[in-house]
C-alpha cells in the first residue's frame, strides 16, 4: 500500500522501489558490519576470525581477553556472508 503510493508519486514501479529500497537497506547494514569487522581486525592484526583463532592457539592472545571479540568477529562474518548473499539475490 505505502510502496504503491510513493511509487506513484515518484513515477516508478512499486516493485522497483521495493527492490531498490531493500538493496539500500542491506548495503547500509553491510557497511556497518564491515566497519566493525575492520575494527576487530585492526585490534588483533588479523584478516578474519580464523586468523584470530590461530593467534589464540599460538598464545599471542589469551583466550579470556579475546573471548568476546572472537565470538563477535565470528558472528559478524556470518552476518556479512548472509547480507552479501541477499545482495546477490536482489
Amino acid at each position: 500500500m505505502l510502496f504503491e503510493q510513493i511509487a506513484q508519486k515518484l513515477a516508478t514501479e512499486p516493485q522497483t522501489l521495493e527492490r531498490e529500497s531493500l538493496k539500500l537497506y542491506v548495503e547500509k547494514k553491510l557497511r556497518i558490519i564491515e566497519s566493525e569487522l575492520l575494527r576487530l581486525a585492526h585490534r588483533y592484526g588479523v584478516q578474519n576470525v580464523t586468523e584470530l583463532d590461530e593467534m589464540i592457539k599460538q598464545g599471542k592472545y589469551h583466550e579470556d581477553e579475546a573471548f568476546e571479540d572472537y565470538f563477535e568477529f565470528d558472528n559478524l562474518e556470518s552476518e556479512r556472508d548472509t547480507l552479501v548473499s541477499v545482495l546477490e539475490s536482489l
